[in-house]
């Protein structure tokens, strides 16, 4: 049964409810609005940001910001903001479309994210009245520009030992704020930060911080591996006075705003990503097409086509899950009456409600992007590796990925901790199901899963049987570690990559599902191709990931019935992968650029 689209879909039920595939928003849902939005983005970046590219790259603060009003002109830094305070108001999904398509715009793009996303976002969600009209309609505009101060010299991924002091003056009248933050980007040319520090040494605040503050200087610019066109400086406070009402949101509330805004960080870091592998694949293929050796393009070769494919395979998955989770995301959200001054505190807790589902697009978009933009350096050849081409900036450019926003470990550790946590608080039966399972393992047959009819059949008993393993395993692990099973990184590690692989296998193929009952199977004949790849390469990884989460949990007699439960979910027919690569990759070759 197709859910309404007020229905509510808890976070991470993706593990233990069967999705239909129309209920899942894909990027052919796009509307003629938000492909219009892509478009402008694009025209943008070509009219205004490749033609400055290299002076970007340069550290050209004063481009930097004329590009910026610019930006803010056409509307593209205020979507997220409300109209009523100089925003145009829009929907999630076109934000994410942003997002993606601006991420073609180099470093530029992120100073762009940056200020429009974490550098204004804690404002609009968790500023006062009077704080939004201040800085909103400015931030809107581009007259001023935002930024992050998180970091510490001693806390990154543990952003609560911050050791920032901030105390009421005897008036009541301003915070003095001592401490150091470091890495900020966009530090070197904002107006504003919105940093954190401990009220009454431990009550851990946001504060709004306008530059001109007494107390406020920087540091030198970091000399990064890649993003050199980004300012990244530290922020130090040394008797900083700011004034009272700059305190944000409420005192020893600041892990509220910090956390909540890294949740849209993660999802929109994965849409930057994903428009990063669609570059990096179109320029890979259009070099391998005019490359000849051998007397031949090398775009023929066939270790060429299996890179381009499964280039192309990755790019699908990234695209499936983040635009998937951008639709779970928006059908909450959308019922926000945005003229209510809560609006913004309701938002944040729409978009908590699947920080699982943002972590795993953090994580999976940013490590796809790394292989795609390494597979890119490999078919350039000698050529990738030299600053004339691209393959090279964006190779470095593509790193930090896997650092913004959360390292891709801590994003590992909060997948799991965080599905316990509600199945614990009874937002999630995670526990019952598990315990179901244990009961159908014992009378489980293969044959029993034979009854899917239609196409990619196969498919979905996969997807069924991997599911099954994820339970396992997560049951397993808490019957065994119960309230200690955080202190097991290892296992969460595990558990984090059953659950991401579940959530990329789903997403991918119920777009496939949803494309094959709205278009045909001829016209979904693609993704369907792609789908059964990357299922097929996915279930063996699940099953290998099993077999290393139960023996380190387990041995002898215990292990052995847990293998041999798994053994039941585990008997499939590999497809013949080569045949299907060589026609993803035909299709991409012909279209010189990503094609689902």
């Amino acid at each position: 049964m197709t859910m309404a689209k007020d229905e509510f879909m808890a976070g991470g039920s993706f593990l233990i409810r069967d999705t239909p595939a129309q209920e899942i928003f894909t990027p052919e849902d796009l509307s003629e609005e938000q492909q219009m939005m892509r478009k402008l983005t694009q025209e943008f970046i070509e009219a205004e940001i490749k033609p400055q590219a290299e002076r970007i790259e340069h550290q050209d603060w004063e481009l930097t910001l004329r590009l910026f009003k610019k930006a803010g002109e056409i509307g593209l830094l205020s979507v997220d903001i409300p109209t009523k305070y100089g925003g145009l108001g829009l929907d999630l999904i076109t934000s994410t479309v942003i997002a993606e398509q601006m991420s073609e715009g180099g470093s530029f793009a992120i100073s762009l994210l940056d200020h429009s996303g974490i550098g204004s976002l804690p404002i609009a969600w968790f500023g006062n009245t009077e704080q939004k009209a201040r800085y909103l309609p400015l931030l809107a505009t581009g007259a001023k520009v935002g930024s992050y101060a998180l970091t510490e010299p001693g806390s990154g991924s543990d952003a609560l030992s911050a050791k920032t002091k901030a105390v009421l003056s005897p008036d009541g009248t301003f915070y003095t704020l001592n401490g150091t933050k470091q890495f900020i980007t966009n530090a070197g040319f904002a107006d504003l930060y919105i940093t954190y520090a401990k009220v009454d040494g431990d009550k851990f605040t946001a504060f709004i911080i306008d530059k001109d503050t007494p107390g406020v200087t920087l540091g030198p610019e970091e000399k990064k591996m890649g993003i050199k066109g980004t300012s990244t400086r530290s922020v130090v406070l040394e008797n900083a006075r700011v004034p009272v009402e700059n305190l944000l949101y409420e005192i020893g509330r600041g892990h509220k705003v910090a956390f909540d805004l890294l949740n849209i960080g993660r999802l929109k870091l994965g849409a930057g990503c994903l428009g990063l592998c669609k570059l990096a694949l179109r320029e890979a293929v259009r070099y391998a097409k005019q490359r000849t050796q051998f007397g031949q393009s090398i775009a023929s070769f066939g270790l060429i086509q299996k890179k381009l494919a499964e280039m192309a395979i990755r790019t699908y998955a990234t695209e499936s899950m983040l635009y998937r989770t951008a639709g779970l995301i928006e059908r909450v959200v959308s019922r926000i009456d945005q003229d209510d001054e809560r609006a913004g505190l309701e938002t944040a807790k729409g978009v908590e409600e699947y920080a699982v589902e943002c972590s795993i697009n953090k994580v999976y978009a940013s490590e796809a992007l790394d292989y795609v933009a390494d597979e890119t350096v490999q078919i350039f050849g000698g050529y990738g590796y030299i600053a004339d081409f691209p393959a090279e900036r964006i190779y470095r450019d593509a790193r930090i990925n896997r650092l913004f926003e959360g390292t891709n470990e801590i994003n590992r550790l909060l997948i799991p901790t965080t599905l316990f946590r509600r199945a614990l608080q009874g937002r999630l039966p995670l526990f019952t199901a598990a315990q179901k399972l244990v009961g159908d393992l014992l009378s489980y047959s293969s044959s029993q899963e034979e009854g899917y009819g239609g196409p990619l059949h196969e498919q979905i008993r996969l997807l069924q049987s991997a599911k099954k393993i994820a339970l396992m395993v997560a049951g397993a692990a808490a019957q065994k570690y119960r309230e200690h099973l955080q202190d097991e990184q290892e296992i969460l590690g595990i558990l984090s990559d059953l659950t991401i692989e579940l959530f990329a296998i789903e997403s991918a193929l119920l777009r496939a599902l949803k494309s094959v009952e709205r278009d045909g199977e001829g016209a979904a004949e693609s993704k369907s191709d792609m789908v059964k790849v990357y299922i097929n390469d996915a279930f063996a990884r699940i099953e290998l990931l099993a077999k290393e989460g139960l023996a380190a949990m387990e041995e002898g007699d215990t292990l052995w019935t847990q293998l041999s439960a798994l053994k039941k979910l585990t008997r499939y027919t590999p497809v013949n992968t080569t045949h299907l690569r060589r026609t993803i990759a035909g299709r991409i070759i012909e279209a010189e650029e990503y094609r689902a």
